[in-house]
């Protein structure tokens, strides 16, 4: 059966001032152009606000009142668009329990009210914390500590000794200590793998997104720090430090030893060359190529990286090249048959 609460439910819920009809019913959330009569959308955006008129949901959230539709006013559009999300869904939870075809070992420990899925392999000596939901085909090898209200989605691998905290999200096929990359070559020109004796430590309220990879460190550790969001197929490299709050999208590589400040945005496809440092609320734009240290509130593009605004002019620029070098050798032509008349006269 689909859920329904009133508009003015909604905006008790929500926090939200009302503009329009408490009784209205709402049976979900929606974006503004596939909402549908009954659904409620956000305007977060500005520059989307001429798309209003023609959306065809009940009620909006938004910053101010909407003229012609029923409007919950809200500081924080999107952040309510969220939250008033989870009114609506919430993703099936499993039963508490241990899966009779679980395959957890006897010195392991396994908390309260958690729910460990079929074909689970769960080594020695490692503790999961309460609540933890655990689906199937996951696998934490030995003397893995993980905290409460873990999830971890299917064939995710913790690696062994690996440190992990409480309310970690781990997406399908995360791979968390997996073998840094590490080899050192011999006299002879072959390579010598290097033991990668260090771990991962992923602090509170991380999501690491499906075939993300964390390498263990070489020696001492990798650490996510609390509440970074790393996207899908992301690799970061041994003995990297993500910092708080850090959001790093799809498809970023941190070559190792990468320090992130807090706070730091990597837009897609972003490459870190390594053993630098990238400071507080620092952002770079998608493709950035990083090869230096990034101060503090800074904004990079390109590759080579540079200040955005600089790259943006530079950017501007390129396609006009071919003109400006064929204006350039038509002056320096000019130029020399100028000079080579003067020395002629003289």
């Amino acid at each position: 059966m689909t859920p329904s609460l009133t508009l003015g439910d909604l905006a008790d819920k929500l926090g939200c001032i009302l503009h329009g009809d408490p009784s209205l019913r709402i049976t979900g959330v929606c974006g503004m152009e596939q909402a549908v009569p009954g659904q409620l959308t956000f305007l977060a955006n500005p520059k989307y606000a001429p798309k209003v008129k023609s959306s065809r949901a009940s009620a909006i959230l938004a910053n101010a009142p909407i003229e012609g539709m029923a409007t919950l006013e809200s500081k924080n559009p999107y952040h309510d668009f969220a939250r008033a999300l989870e009114l609506f869904y919430q993703p099936p939870r499993p039963e508490p329990g241990i899966h009779p075809l679980a395959s957890i070992h006897p010195t392991a420990t396994i908390g309260e009210g958690a729910s460990i899925g079929p074909f689970v392999a769960v080594g020695a000596h490692v503790t999961i914390g309460q609540r933890a939901v655990v689906h199937p085909h996951v696998s934490i090898y030995e003397g893995a500590r993980i905290g409460d209200d873990f999830l971890a989605h299917s064939h995710v691998t913790v690696r062994e000794f690996c440190q992990i905290g409480h309310r970690v999200i781990l997406q399908n096929g995360a791979v968390i200590g997996g073998d840094g990359f590490g080899f050192a070559k011999t006299a002879t020109g072959t390579q010598y793998k290097i033991v990668q004796s260090g771990i991962v430590v992923i602090e509170d309220d991380v999501e690491i997104q499906a075939l993300t990879a964390i390498d263990r460190a070489t020696v001492g550790e990798t650490r996510i720090k609390r509440g970074a969001k790393v996207d899908n197929l992301v690799q970061i490299g041994h003995a990297s430090v993500v910092g708080e709050d850090n959001i790093i999208c799809s498809q970023v590589g941190l070559a190792g030893s990468t320090i992130l400040g807090k706070s730091v945005l990597l837009a897609g496809q972003v490459g870190v060359s390594g053993h630098l440092t990238i400071h507080d609320n620092a952002i770079a734009y998608a493709q950035s190529g990083i090869g230096h240290d990034v101060p503090a509130g800074t904004l990079v593009s390109g590759s080579p990286a540079f200040d955005n605004r600089t790259w943006l002019r530079a950017v501007t620029a390129f396609p006009k090249l071919p003109d400006m070098v064929r204006t350039v050798r038509e002056l320096e032509k000019r130029l020399a048959e100028l000079e080579a008349k003067t020395k002629g006269n003289e």
